[in-house]
């Protein structure tokens, strides 16, 4: 489906219709107006240069090369891999999972005796192979094409595991304490894994954050490949078994390996009833392409620390329960975020967060979430570009303690609050980490082309802004009955904006006073 052609037309007529039972006065757009008649006078209103505002629309990745063929064409089938079951301890592998007395109570209670693990070594392997060499009680096809694993899979540094379209599905009994570990190469196409409750004949479905489900996780050095295919109800809330984690190992042991960050495309797949839909930490050149995560527990897409390089783009995530449909964490960078729709989840569509930078969020689709559409925090230097934002509960655009943040070329329409809302905020009393997370109280925007219409509590409110720019942006259908109106710093000087923006067609820059005095001493 083409993204920017999904129901665009009637977007726009229902936030149009919907921003008419928006409420128009609220306390936090209220403090915001406060804040801005206290400071407006310490701004200067004045022209500004144009050329230096252009950019060439953004170059997206080629999407072409990540297909179902040119992942089996990495499949190596040539060299039969070693299947062995053996006792989980002294694994490099599962040390996150066994290591300690309470960790490994938890197997040795699951298994009835000391924990083992299946072990897939020197070559490729599929599930007949599995099926036909291991006992009936770990492995078994319980009907045609149906397999299930009452002991841990994994997949060794050069072992290949191939679950293929010859399996229909590949069931990992909860009650035995099953999972999926990738220390290898990892390909899963055309079939279905899910986590199964055997005392329920189904799907281990949801239902304590504590409770242990199955789940897949892929170290550092690995390659996992997911193509059409259906995961469900994988993860829990501990420490890599989230649902579908690509991670790398520990620091020291990472150190004493010399792993490299593991990689790996997810395409043309289904998420539900995952505690994450997709995790990851220390993660390179990762392509999730064309999925659809729907259900999930807390985030539908999660890349986490210091990953970098990924393409997240076509997918559909909806229906998070507890947090966001996709969000960026602590210092993922140099990421591409395109074409996505995300919308009807419990927070925001798309978050930016911890000191995430240089990333291209574009031509996204974010409708109908329970917060704000885009957040930034703490994230600066960022290109959100070509987004339509329309009809989430509180702002379209966020952006918190965060510079150089261009927007270019969005809609923001019919949110509840403001269209793009820019505020700093002092986090030096709540339980952030600051040596872990700094963050500088300070925020700066530009904003070119695109629309802010129709949002409850008006276009803008930027509240104590290092600077703000701002250059053919059309507000169109004020809500209010008085016409457009602008609050935080702006509100005061809004005739002067709208003179030099609207009626002069000239770009604006808003400068606190301090600054220009700092910038000629």
């Amino acid at each position: 489906m083409n993204i920017r052609q999904h129901s665009s037309r009637g977007l726009l007529a229902t936030a149009l219709l919907l921003a008419s039972s928006v409420a128009l006065a609220n306390t936090e757009a209220q403090v915001s107006v406060a804040k801005g008649l206290q400071q407006a006078k310490t701004y200067t209103v004045t022209s500004a240069p144009i050329e230096p505002l252009h950019l060439d629309k953004p170059v997206l990745p080629d999407l072409t090369g990540y297909t179902a063929e040119a992942v089996q064409a990495r499949i190596d089938r040539s060299h039969k891999g070693k299947v062995q079951v053996r006792r989980m301890l002294q694994e490099d592998t599962l040390k996150e999972f066994i290591g300690g007395d309470n960790k490994m109570a938890e197997w040795v209670a699951r298994q009835h005796g000391i924990p083992q693990a299946i072990f897939i070594e020197d070559g490729h392997v599929n599930l007949k192979d599995l099926s036909k060499t291991l006992p009936k009680q770990y492995f078994s096809e319980t009907e045609p094409g149906v397999f299930l694993a009452r002991l841990p899979i994994v997949v060794g540094r050069k072992g290949i595991l191939e679950i293929d379209k010859q399996t229909r599905e590949l069931r990992l009994s909860q009650e035995s304490g099953s999972f999926l570990v990738n220390d290898g190469k990892l390909f899963v196409t055309d079939t279905k894994v899910t986590a199964w409750r055997e005392k329920d004949n189904g799907p281990a479905t949801f239902r304590s954050p504590k409770e242990f489900r199955p789940f897949l996780l892929s170290w550092g050095g690995t390659e996992t490949y997911v193509v059409n295919s259906k995961m469900a109800s994988f993860g829990y809330a501990k420490s890599k078994s989230y649902g579908v984690s690509i991670s790398q190992y520990t620091p020291n042991m990472a150190k004493a390996m010399g792993r490299s960050e593991p990689t790996g495309w997810i395409i043309g797949s289904e998420f539900t009833d995952m505690w994450y839909g997709f995790y990851c930490y220390e993660t390179q050149d990762f392509v999730l392409k064309g999925n659809t995560y729907r259900d999930n527990i807390v985030y539908g897409i999660d890349p986490h620390d210091r990953s970098h390089r990924l393409i997240i783009a076509e997918n559909t995530v909806h229906g998070t329960k507890k947090k966001h449909g996709i969000i960026i964490s602590r210092e993922v960078n140099d990421s591409w975020i395109f074409n996505n729709r995300t919308y009807d989840n419990n927070l925001s569509g798309i978050v930016i967060d911890r000191n995430s930078v240089n990333n291209l969020i574009a031509y996204n689709e974010i409708y109908q979430n329970h917060t704000d559409g885009i957040t930034l925090y703490e994230s600066g230097d960022n290109l959100i570009w070509g987004n339509r934002v329309i009809n989430n509960r509180r702002h379209g655009i966020r952006v918190r303690n965060s510079v150089n943040i261009r927007l270019y070329e969005n809609i923001a329409m019919a949110n509840g609050l403001v269209g793009v809302y820019g505020h700093i905020k002092d986090l030096t009393d709540t339980d952030r980490d600051i040596a872990l997370d700094p963050f500088d109280t300070k925020v700066s925007l530009i904003l070119v082309g695109g629309e802010l219409a129709a949002n409850g509590s008006g276009p803008l409110s930027i509240d104590s802004p290092l600077s703000v720019e701002l250059y053919r942006v059309s507000m169109l259908a004020p809500s209010k009955s008085n016409g457009i109106s602008f609050s935080g710093v702006l509100g005061e000087r809004q005739d002067e904006i709208l003179d030099l923006m609207v009626r002069q067609r000239k770009a604006v820059l808003i400068d606190p006073v301090e600054r220009q005095t700092e910038m000629r001493d």
